[in-house]
């Protein structure tokens, strides 16, 4: 008996739904524990499906972590996607409010999503690090369509790595934050805003 309903519960999800399910998972597994130390078995168990099913969805552990990694970048890109005609300065303030409330609502996904640079996998390191250069791209990207900024100043090296270096320092306040659930949410928000702008010296 116990065995038909889970088969009907099982039939209930579509593929879609499925694999969401397990990305799920994964990303809270992840979150917790080092890339080595999570096991595929463990995320089927509590997925409630047989291992074949799982890797019928992604063939080996580094493919589901991969996948994991790039669920959770994909959501941050939207996130932080830019408005075409909106001034950086206009929409910092809202976007980083969008991107802590991400944050808070996927604390999972966002520890597992940066977790993978210190995978010892280096094929997984490689897809974290095509994510975050992603996230720097777009908010290049962002200060070039910008006319109080512009393209040249978003191709100088200078403001290229002010970038990158305040992606890791948005990440560290995120990830202490947390943990330790203070300071408030907009205290955070105008934090990472002046020290973006502080790092490409607006």
């Amino acid at each position: 008996m116990a065995a038909d309903q889970g088969e009907r519960t099982r039939r209930r999800l579509s593929t879609a739904e499925r694999r969401e399910q397990l990305l799920s998972v994964g990303a809270r597994l992840f979150s917790e524990s080092p890339y080595d130390e999570v096991w595929i078995e463990r995320v089927a168990e509590i997925a409630g499906v047989s291992r074949g099913l799982l890797y019928h969805y992604f063939p080996t552990k580094r493919d589901f972590f991969a996948a994991v990694v790039g669920r959770e970048s994909e959501r941050m890109l939207r996130m932080t996607a830019a408005v075409p005609g909106v001034p950086v300065r206009e929409q910092l303030t809202a976007g980083l409010d969008a991107y802590l409330g991400y944050v808070e609502a996927h604390a999972h996904g966002y520890r597992a999503f940066h977790r993978a640079d210190a995978a010892g996998d280096q094929e997984v390191r490689r897809v974290y690090r095509r994510a975050l250069a992603a996230q720097q791209r777009q908010i290049l990207a962002a200060l070039a369509a910008d006319p109080g900024f512009g393209p040249e100043f978003a191709e100088r090296p200078d403001v290229r790595l002010a970038v990158r270096g305040w992606l890791a320092f948005a990440t560290a306040v995120c990830l202490e934050w947390l943990r330790e659930a203070e300071p408030a949410r907009d205290e955070v928000r105008d934090l990472c805003a002046r020290a973006l702008l502080g790092a490409i010296g607006d």
